[in-house]
């Protein structure tokens, strides 16, 4: 399955996320097999980090939150909320998947 991880950063951490991105970016880059595409996402209005988003083909929702706990940004506090949903694509590149 795939799944969509929406991470929503708590500004009061927002000083943990420079001091961890490298190990952040190692990780992704080990965990590569399952995390298809990661990115930050910053809010429109002025720029301001607002959290994250990944795509993540696993085989469980257990396998998903393993990953999320594995996250070197994880113990940080920076990540106030997380929601997984799993996704399943009928669009992509013009064209119907369904």
């Amino acid at each position: 399955m795939i799944c969509t991880v929406l991470f929503e950063d708590d500004e009061n951490f927002s000083d943990k996320r420079a001091e961890h991105m490298s190990d952040h970016l190692s990780f992704l880059e080990n965990n590569a097999d399952s995390i298809l595409s990661a990115g930050p996402l910053n809010h429109v209005e002025d720029g301001t980090p607002a959290g994250g988003l990944w795509l993540v083909e696993a085989l469980s929702a257990k396998d998903v939150q393993s990953l999320i706990e594995a996250d070197p940004f994880w113990p940080t506090g920076l990540r106030k909320s997380v929601s997984v949903c799993e996704w399943n694509q009928v669009f992509a590149n013009g064209e119907r998947k369904i």
